[in-house]
């Protein structure tokens, strides 16, 4: 863990420099395989947002963009490849937006971005399931509507779902409770929703075509308004990509970096 921020991160290895964002609920633990094979020939960071992870809770205004500008700034990393996971990818897309001329590409999977809202039904349905639950205190119950949003997605039940993903992403989810972190806050945001074509930054965006229809909907305003946008879809993964299909994953990140 770092000592150059208040923010919890790990750094590895030499080279062009990869910075790894967690999605929502979760850590930075979720980038394991992709940080280790990367360290052998990049400069590789991953770091936990606050309110996540090992980093604090956020005392009074702040926001993700600014954090992640100060993190670079103190560990002197510039123009660094940026990969991000739903939440992560949101940060980075207002971090491109605040310093265009910082990051050197982003690689958004299942992008959120700041300013969306959610339509899909599975999606609205599961969130007020978990706020009912949050209320009378069942944290098991709000864990596994979590799990079922964004792991399991809307076109698979539990069971059709690698154990070791699902135990994996409960695990964060848990941790991040027992840690004294509530749901994800957000902090100050920039609106990207209506600013993408703003964002001149070469840009991979990768979509799990078992995701829910409102994590497609940013894909799609991503590659239809984003100067230098990349779309692809990978079959056989949900939310979770780069932890569902991570040969594939890795072959597109290292194919972007090269």
């Amino acid at each position: 863990m770092g000592e150059h921020s208040d923010l919890a991160y790990d750094e590895r290895g030499h080279g062009q420099p990869v910075v790894f964002l967690h999605a929502g609920g979760m850590t930075r633990a979720m980038w394991e395989e992709q940080f280790t094979r990367l360290a052998r020939g990049h400069r590789v960071i991953r770091y936990d947002a606050r309110g996540a992870g090992g980093s604090p809770n956020p005392s009074g205004a702040f926001s993700h963009h600014e954090d992640l500008k100060n993190l670079l700034d103190a560990l002197d990393v510039d123009r660094p490849v940026l990969v991000g996971c739903s939440f992560g990818s949101r940060v980075f897309l207002d971090f491109a937006l605040a310093y265009p001329d910082r990051p050197a590409g982003l690689v958004l999977t299942s992008p959120g971005i700041s300013g969306m809202e959610f339509h899909d039904p599975y999606v609205l349905g599961l969130l007020a399931q978990a706020a009912e639950a949050a209320r009378s205190g069942d944290g098991a119950a709000v864990v596994e509507c979590v799990l079922r949003l964004w792991v399991d997605g809307p076109h698979r039940t539990p069971a059709e779902v690698a154990p070791a993903v699902r135990a994996l992403c409960r695990d964060m989810l848990v941790g991040n409770f027992a840690a004294g972190h509530g749901a994800p806050a957000l902090g100050a945001e920039l609106g990207a929703i209506g600013r993408v074509a703003e964002i001149g930054t070469r840009m991979l965006v990768v979509t799990g075509d078992l995701d829910a229809t409102d994590i497609f909907a940013v894909a799609d305003l991503l590659e239809r308004e984003a100067p230098h946008a990349r779309r692809v879809r990978v079959p056989g993964a949900a939310h979770m990509v780069n932890l569902e299909q991570p040969r594939r994953f890795g072959e597109l990140l290292e194919e972007f970096l090269a």
